[in-house]
């Protein structure tokens, strides 16, 4: 295994690599190509021009599908195999945009119309993760929300309200084709599209 539970915080899920070398950050996700991938990353950046919230704009326009983990990069051949073969075993779908919501008081999210597809892919791909790389099984399963966010945790709450005023009620609907897994990976400032890792195919092909 490349992961071990440890016990230094009993209430939490901290994990550490039992190999010695240089650990990167990474994150698996759904990635839209241009020009909806442009399209939210400018939301982003009215609300960092607007509120100062700009953390957003540190990863491109995403859903995730795998939280940020801490991998050897010398091992970083292991993910790749495990996501490429997990990918062409996968049919593409489509995936629906309509309007905005949030979570509590700081995160702004594009709503994703239908959840049932991107919650069973998220499943599989959880299992896969764990049974291929040792990855860790969560003690609880909290019910996966797949949204794009737009703005997080550094939006001010004094400044939710008027966030939330000016995209709550706006229209917004699109779509994009979801043929890919992507491996995004940090660079020390934000994050990159590292790799990107194709379905076997896409709907209506």
């Amino acid at each position: 295994m490349l992961f071990k539970n440890s016990s230094s915080n009993k209430r939490g899920h901290k994990y550490i690599m039992e190999a010695v070398g240089i650990k990167k950050h990474y994150f698996i996700a759904l990635v839209p190509e241009s020009p909806l991938r442009d399209t939210v990353d400018n939301f982003k950046r009215e609300i960092r021009d607007r509120f100062g919230a700009a953390h957003a704009l540190k990863s491109p326009a995403h859903i995730t599908l795998q939280m940020p983990f801490h991998w050897l990069e010398s091992e970083e051949y292991l993910l790749e195999k495990c996501l490429r073969q997990f990918a062409s075993s996968q049919i593409g779908l489509l995936v629906n945009l309509e309007g905005f919501d949030c979570f509590a008081r700081r995160v702004l999210f594009v709503k994703v119309r239908d959840h049932l597809p991107l919650q069973q892919l998220q499943s599989n791909l959880k299992k896969e993760l764990i049974s291929q790389l040792g990855f860790p099984a969560p003690k609880q399963t909290a019910k996966f929300h797949p949204h794009m966010t737009i703005a997080t945790r550094d939006l001010d709450e004094s400044d939710f309200k008027e966030a939330w005023e000016a995209f709550h009620s706006r229209n917004f609907c699109a779509s994009f084709k979801a043929d890919s897994l992507f491996l995004l990976k940090h660079n020390g400032k934000c994050w990159d599209l590292f790799k990107e890792f194709p379905f076997n195919e896409g709907p209506g092909e």
